[in-house]
């Protein structure tokens, strides 16, 4: 496999990579901490720390993962009424508009992680730097910030080209 190949992969499956592990490490504590808490009489504090974690990392990987499709909620009333041109012109506007509150989130949540770095905050289960758990917030905007950016990319060169833009997929049809 190619560089290219193996880059390739990571932009069209990368935040997959990244859920599939982390959605099976929630669902594995979960189900240990409930089989010990109810079968051996035995909880663990870590655990419930641990679920809530990945489950916020998961959160913001998968609000890149939905970028990239295209699959937040969205009232598109308007757009099957236009034509490809303004249909494009309105996602773009979008698109720049979410770019700014990225660059605003990111930047806000940024500063909490430097904040926790500095001071030294630890979560009270697990004992290890909240930095690394706080840092799930700028990553998540830092990635959602290069699918925005992919997504005005595919947009402006559908529209040189004359294609229909890509609308992501229908939650009902």
């Amino acid at each position: 496999m190619t560089f290219r190949n193996f880059l390739r992969k990571i932009d069209d499956n990368g935040e997959r990579y990244l859920l599939l592990p982390l959605y099976a490490m929630i669902v594995i504590t979960i189900f240990m901490e409930v089989f010990r808490r109810f079968v051996l009489s035995y909880s663990s504090i870590w655990a419930e720390e641990v679920a809530r974690y990945a489950f916020i990392y998961v959160s913001w990987i998968g609000a890149s993962a939905a970028i990239k499709e295209r699959a937040h909620i969205r009232i598109d009333l308007i757009l099957p009424l236009v034509g490809n041109r303004a249909r494009a012109m309105i996602m773009i506007f979008g698109d720049l508009v979410t770019i700014v509150l990225a660059v605003l989130a990111f930047w806000w949540s940024l500063e909490s992680v430097l904040v926790s770095i500095k001071f030294g905050s630890v979560t009270h289960g697990l004992r290890i730097s909240l930095a690394w758990f706080l840092a799930a917030v700028p990553l998540g905007f830092a990635m959602m910030l290069f699918r925005l950016v992919q997504s005005i990319i595919r947009d402006v060169s559908d529209l040189k080209a004359g294609r229909p833009i890509y609308e992501g997929k229908k939650l009902f049809d």
